[in-house]
């Protein structure tokens, strides 16, 4: 009898915060893991800098504002930790292997290619640097409007439309690189 008020009583004790975190997690996670992989954090490392976003995340619930959409409010997150990893990071070469998400749903970019195909997109997305590759994906790949792209990245609009510009230009060079190198062998 004890116990069950005990259960009570920590149940009570969630606060609305730990409430609204818990919503945003079961509705980002899948999210969060995937955009930290097209900004090319590796496999190996997925897990852990999932939970450093996360982690950001829970500290700055209260400052989000349920009006604006969800994602781009995450990817803010995504990017600065992925930004931090690869600074961070030591110079390693890894293969690049099938890229795998958490929700089982196709992504965008895996509904218009092959297996092959997204091979060679997320390779030529490394080729890109981390803030060209951040407007793109966002854009082109997630849909976000290029205003609220440039709000998400505290950057200036026309500096967000020059980075979409830049990343789509050095995408096609690279992928064709890399399409001609595949032909190759």
């Amino acid at each position: 009898m004890a116990r069950s008020s005990v259960q009570r009583e920590s149940s009570a004790q969630i606060s609305p915060a730990d409430e609204r975190f818990r919503a945003l997690f079961e509705e980002g996670f899948d999210y969060i893991w995937n955009t930290l992989r097209r900004l090319g954090i590796p496999p190996c490392d997925l897990e852990d800098v999932t939970h450093d976003v996360l982690l950001d995340v829970y500290r700055k619930i209260e400052l989000y504002d349920p009006v604006r959409p969800l994602r781009p409010w995450l990817f803010a997150f995504a990017f600065r930790v992925a930004s931090d990893f690869r600074r961070r990071a030591q110079r390693r070469r890894e293969s690049i292997g099938e890229i795998e998400h958490v929700d089982g749903a196709p992504l965008a970019d895996e509904r218009l290619a092959s297996r092959q195909d997204r091979l060679l997109v997320a390779a030529a997305l490394e080729k890109l640097d981390l803030d060209q590759r951040a407007v793109f994906v966002l854009h082109d790949l997630d849909d976000v409007a290029v205003p609220e792209i440039a709000r998400t990245l505290g950057v200036p609009l026309n500096t967000a439309y020059s980075r979409l510009r830049a990343a789509r230009e050095n995408f096609v060079k690279a992928l064709r690189r890399l399409q001609r190198e595949e032909s190759r062998r």
